[in-house]
């Protein structure tokens, strides 16, 4: 199934995955206001499709995964630019960066290449990133005058640690993918030949588990990466326990397991 009439990108839905593809190789599939809202709308319709099991985001050509945002956005004086402009960003981070991170099921950037600003930052909400490994990784915002934004200086931060953000962010700097996969911001780092399969296998492994379980462990992890502290995390965690125990599919799989 494929989802229509997205203009920037495409959606489709197959054997309970969605692939998400910016079509902008031309412009290094940079975000637009316009991919934004594509994206928004495409995340909207897939938290509500519970068929699916795993989302995968990537970029169509082989040059980027997603090059950020146009930076003529950013061109003039502040009184010049859209008044809207605030509110555009908080629903870019509410509607996109921050959906994607509470989509019912996991999601896979799946980095073909440049993975450079916005693009990072939609990786980073992202629950795995798997990259070619001559990709490259930065947000380097202090080079055009501006400090990153949609949430990015905490979810970086939670993923590589405040040191490495700090260094790349002050220096402008951009990581390549075996540093990216060192410091834990890509899961794994694959010759480009060997990304569909990694992803696939990665795919079918999740498949092959019990699918509820898997989103209800994603709520959890969420859950206790930002929760005040552990008790509170672990009380969240013992409610998603139970709530898993009462389905059938953990009856199912443990009648399974205990017959094998």
């Amino acid at each position: 199934m494929v989802y229509e009439a997205y203009e920037s990108i495409s959606v489709d839905v197959s054997d309970g995955v969605a692939t998400i593809t910016f079509h902008r190789p031309e412009k290094y599939n940079a975000l637009s206001t316009e991919v934004y809202f594509d994206l928004a709308r495409a995340f909207a319709e897939i938290q509500l499709d519970h068929s699916v099991d795993v989302t995968i985001i990537t970029g169509e050509g082989e040059d980027a995964f997603c090059a950020g945002a146009d930076i003529e956005q950013y061109a003039g004086p502040s009184e010049e630019h859209d008044p809207r402009q605030k509110d555009r960003q908080q629903f870019f981070y509410e509607d996109v960066y921050k959906r994607v991170y509470d989509l019912h099921c996991p999601t896979i950037a799946k980095i073909n290449g440049y993975c450079v600003g916005g693009g990072l930052i939609l990786a980073a909400f992202c629950d795995l990133r798997i990259a070619v490994d001559d990709a490259k990784f930065g947000v380097p915002v202090t080079d055009i005058g501006q400090i990153p934004s949609g949430g990015s200086t905490y979810r970086v931060a939670q993923l590589i640690g405040e040191a490495k953000v700090k260094e790349l962010i002050y220096t402008a700097g951009m990581a390549e993918a075996d540093e990216a996969e060192k410091i834990g911001f890509v899961n794994r780092a694959v010759p480009r030949e060997e990304l569909d399969e990694t992803v696939d296998e990665i795919v079918d492994a999740i498949q092959n588990t019990g699918r509820k379980a898997v989103k209800n462990s994603k709520k959890a992890i969420n859950y206790s990466m930002n929760a005040p502290d552990l008790d509170t995390a672990r009380e969240h965690e013992a409610e998603l326990w139970w709530e898993q125990f009462a389905t059938q599919e953990r009856i199912d799989l443990v009648d399974e397991f205990n017959e094998g």
